[in-house]
């Protein structure tokens, strides 16, 4: 989902349908039949809500993404009743993850649809999963109703009560009157949240009834379109975790996010348990310039410049989004919840300004880091990338000065190299998702100068390698590379090789273990002219509201992003799940099983190739088992990481908590004794540094956010530079 490779990002249409051929009949054929036939079977009618439908061209556009997927998605996935029982709990999961609103007769409503679905998305037959919704929008209707309801009675906050506010693991609720305490007791939860964030008693009903009824409004702007897209979510999620389609607004937005043309913070979120969570930070944004927000970060409530704050929970991600996003310049504040505290946290509020985010012109940057080792200084060079870009345009235009990684990097080495007099250089890939492949090769050409580098299996089993020959090497000295769980993609396949050809040290934590590559489709040019046109004249025939006969060109039958190639390193094994494997290893924050190719279900699995058949440049075994030694050491010995594994493992510890007190008096103390004991480790690392101590009250500075992986990746290579000095001498 978040890390696509943008050197295949445009599909070259004219190999694609020559590679159709013996399936050209039937995508052009049941484009026709799907015009003609009848229409699918009756919708059931679910009192109380407006019932939302699909149209003719949804139906269309099922039938052709599940024959793309059937035969063109890497996986070679059938779609069929195993699948059909997938998509159907994973659906659901998309509508109630947290078992807030469906009851249980309703669940066992659906099951007899189980294995149905697939037989009919081959029909086009669309009506079990909106029906399915409209089931959902009537509960959804009937808690809300409920919640605004309780808000006009007395509730005791000096109860000794628990709320429960993560149920996705419990049973359904077996009846209205379980889903009713339910509901009683997040009513009481969110107001007390808001009276200790200091709201008058009043003012927090006041908000919190807006809050449910602005997320009732939501429910009634949810159309068709809408609808359609949570089910091929489903579908998609249920078959591979890059596998996407996107109906015509959202492949606009997934574009634009591609081209990094967007006004906003720099973010990209999903929806979990009805709450929008960071999934990673687009480098160069202002949530990366801010440093305050994280992947695994929840945004609970916006507000715009100075504005009131208002709630996003339970709504849809793409109005959470244009919340978010605004005009450029203009600020905007949310109420976060940082990855690791529960649910029940009081938010911290993050205030950012928004900016035109592009990330392909976020450039590579440097800087010059001097650690003293066996009485020598030693000058690091660390080049930040963000990611792998490319300016694709101004390259084929003839551009001789267009905008690259490499280019950039080439540029930062020679300033380093002869400015600077750097004795070592560490590339930090940190937060980098990847990019162009072509980046990722060519990058590494600024440090090996021949030999193959990645290796690129498709789907008919045909293996390509990317190779170099006879580069010009722009830095032979001592090479470092620092990784953690959001290096992605070509970030991957850039550190592999480094490791694989000895030609370098590798730090940090396990990179994110993406090894597929994703081609974007668009569905209007894989179809016959003629069937657009049958299929705008069926429309308008249709569609009594069509005050004319709608023209072909305005039907947009979205996209796909379908999985067809696979990433190999040079000695055959994928980095698909596993990743690379750093040399040097410093505890990650992320947890491997909630962030990360091997947290997606339906990811692809590993496997091994033949070997390309490489010379490595060099044998730092015995080097690497020394710097492990005192890497180890130093972090034993020093007071952030030792707070940092605490960090981890309260974080670890509160996320498999599901409860909360409603007792307002002991909630306020487990929160102050929380903030008392993160003032105090504060403190005790400012010390550890030499800086003066904190009050009360006081703001945290610049000092505080020191980058102690980085620190201790140039402490690394200050040991690599000695060692490797002192094995030439002997």
């Amino acid at each position: 989902m978040i890390h696509i490779e943008v050197s295949k990002i445009e599909l070259n249409f004219k190999l694609f349908k020559k590679m159709l051929g013996r399936l050209s009949f039937v995508f052009l054929t049941t484009a026709v039949l799907a015009c003609q036939a009848a229409l699918p079977k009756t919708q059931p009618i679910v009192d109380g809500v407006k019932n939302i439908k699909p149209d003719i061209q949804q139906q269309f556009v099922i039938k052709e993404v599940v024959a793309l997927i059937e035969n063109y998605n890497y996986k070679k996935i059938r779609v069929n009743d195993s699948i059909s029982s997938i998509v159907l709990d994973q659906y659901i999961k998309t509508l109630d993850q947290g078992k807030n609103y469906f009851l249980s007769s309703d669940i066992k409503d659906f099951e007899k649809y189980r294995y149905q679905l697939d037989d009919d998305f081959k029909n086009g037959d669309l009506t079990v999963p909106f029906y399915i919704y409209n089931m959902y929008a009537k509960r959804l209707n009937e808690r809300l109703d409920f919640a605004v309801a309780q808000l006009k009675t007395e509730l005791n906050f000096g109860q000794n009560d628990t709320y429960v506010y993560d149920r996705s693991k419990q049973a359904w609720p077996a009846s209205a009157m379980e889903l009713n305490d339910t509901w009683k007791k997040r009513v009481k939860y969110e107001l007390i949240n808001l009276n200790l964030a200091g709201s008058a008693p009043a003012k927090s009903k006041e908000t919190v009834s807006k809050n449910y009824l602005d997320l009732k409004s939501q429910v009634a702007k949810v159309n068709n379109q809408d609808v359609f897209q949570m089910l091929m979510d489903a579908l998609t999620a249920s078959l591979d975790p890059h596998t996407n389609y996107f109906n015509a607004s959202n492949a606009k937005a997934f574009n634009e996010e591609m081209s990094r043309s967007i006004v906003g913070i720099g973010a990209l979120l999903m929806i979990e348990n009805e709450v929008p969570k960071i999934v990673s930070i687009v480098p160069g944004g202002p949530a990366a310039k801010g440093q305050k927000l994280s992947p695994g970060d929840r945004i609970v409530a916006v507000a715009q410049g100075d504005g009131a704050f208002e709630s996003i929970v339970g709504w849809r991600l793409d109005v959470s989004i244009s919340k978010i996003k605004g005009a450029k310049g203009t600020k905007v504040r949310l109420k976060v919840i940082p990855d690791g505290k529960e649910l029940s946290s009081e938010p911290v509020i993050v205030e950012l300004i928004r900016e035109k985010v592009i990330q392909q012109a976020q450039s590579a940057q440097k800087s010059v880091k001097t650690v003293r080792n066996n009485g020598k200084d030693y000058k690091v060079g660390v080049i930040y990338v963000p990611a792998f870009y490319l300016d694709f345009e101004a390259a084929r235009a003839g551009d001789k000065n267009f905008k690259s990684t490499t280019r950039d990097v080439k540029l930062l080495i020679d300033t380093l190299k002869n400015q600077d007099k750097v004795d070592g250089i560490v590339m930090d890939l940190r937060g980098n998702g990847g990019g162009a492949l072509l980046e990722a090769v060519s990058l590494a050409g600024l440090f090996i100068d021949k030999g193959p580098i990645v290796q690129v299996k498709n789907l008919s089993g045909k293996t390509r390698v990317e190779t170099l020959s006879g580069n010009e090497l722009s830095w032979t000295g001592p090479l470092g590379v620092i990784v953690d769980r959001s290096s992605a993609s070509s970030s991957e396949i850039f550190t592999g090789v480094i490791q694989d050809y000895d030609r370098g040290i590798v730090m940090g934590s396990q990179t994110y273990g993406k090894g597929t590559v994703q081609s974007v489709i668009d569905l209007n040019r894989l179809v016959n002219p003629e069937v657009l046109k049958k299929m705008a004249a069926l429309i308008s025939q249709v569609d009594s509201s069509q005050k004319k006969e709608i023209s072909p060109a305005a039907i947009n039958l979205g996209q796909i992003n379908l999985t067809m190639d696979k990433y190999y390193r040079i000695t055959g094994s994928s980095t698909q799940l596993k990743g690379v494997n750093p040399d040097v290893m410093f505890p990650s924050r992320y947890q491997t099983d909630k962030i990360g190719e091997s947290s997606q279900p339906s990811a692809l699995s590993w496997d091994v190739i033949n070997s390309a058949g490489f010379q490595p440049l060099g044998n730092l075994s015995a080097i690497k088992a020394e710097l492990i030694k005192r890497s180890e050491k130093r972090m034993a010995e020093s007071l952030y990481f030792k707070y940092f594994k605490q960090n981890l493992a309260d974080a670890k510890k509160r996320n498999n908590e599901k409860s909360v007190t409603l007792n307002e008096a002991k909630l306020k103390k487990e929160r102050d004794e929380q903030e008392a004991e993160s003032f105090t480790r504060r403190n005790e690392l400012r010390v550890f540094r030499g800086l003066p101590v904190l009050k009360k009250g006081d703001k945290a500075t610049k000092d505080d956010a020191f980058d102690f992986i980085e620190d201790e990746s140039v402490k690394v290579m200050a040991d690599f530079m000695g060692l490797a000095a002192a094995n030439k001498k002997a």
